[in-house]
């Protein structure tokens, strides 16, 4: 069997179109309905007709495939379903003894690294070094990137500490989101080029064009 990482969905844009099963994927948490006790269901990835789960109950957590079916996901006892991508219905039959049903509420990612996210850049008048750091995606402790020093562009995995990215001989600092600087080393010597963030893609940017 392959492994594949826990990141990968492979969801058939039939099914996207007809499901919108992405809207699935994340972390639900909620309470049942009777008891108030919480619950939570995480849905890692969706792979064909299968998704990889971890269901949180009553202090611990079970992990596994469970069987996707159109807009439905069923682990063991379990059936959860989302009509508008915030709000899930999770239903648990246990035999003929009766159900359960518990109401969740997907969860925002993580925020705290967001600020690192992006294309970052700028110029050095002190030393005449140009220096870019593109921010491609942050996952913990890690982050995929894109670094350009001297011409020379490397793509990889930093690791990421507090506010900083460290990349091979690079790193990139911001403590506003907005304003950073990038430290990078060519042998003995260090270098350091303050940098900006650059706006998204989709923004604005035409209107100071010149003719």
């Amino acid at each position: 069997m392959a492994i594949v990482s826990s990141s990968t969905n492979q969801i058939s844009p039939a099914n996207e179109r007809l499901y919108h099963q992405s809207a699935l994927v994340g972390d639900w948490k909620g309470n049942w309905v009777g008891n108030n006790q919480p619950v939570e269901f995480k849905v890692v990835n969706i792979r064909g007709a299968r998704a990889q789960v971890e269901y949180t109950h009553n202090g611990h957590t079970e992990r596994g495939f469970a069987e996707v079916k159109g807009t439905l996901i069923n682990f063991g006892g379990l059936t959860v379903g989302t009509k508008d991508g915030k709000n899930m219905v999770m239903l648990f039959s246990f035999g003929g003894a009766g159900k359960q049903t518990a109401n969740l509420e997907k969860q925002d990612p993580p925020v705290s690294d967001s600020r690192l996210m992006g294309s970052w850049g700028g110029y050095s008048s002190a030393n005449g070094k140009s220096a870019s750091f593109k921010v491609l995606s942050v996952d913990g402790k890690e982050a995929q990137v894109s670094v350009t020093t001297d011409g020379v562009t490397r793509k990889g995995t930093g690791y990421v500490y507090k506010n900083v990215i460290m990349f091979g001989q690079a790193q990139i600092a911001t403590d506003d989101g907005q304003n950073g600087k990038i430290i990078y080393q060519v042998g003995t010597k260090s270098f350091m080029v303050p940098v900006t963030k650059y706006p998204p893609a989709d923004s604005s940017s035409s209107v100071d064009r010149t003719a």
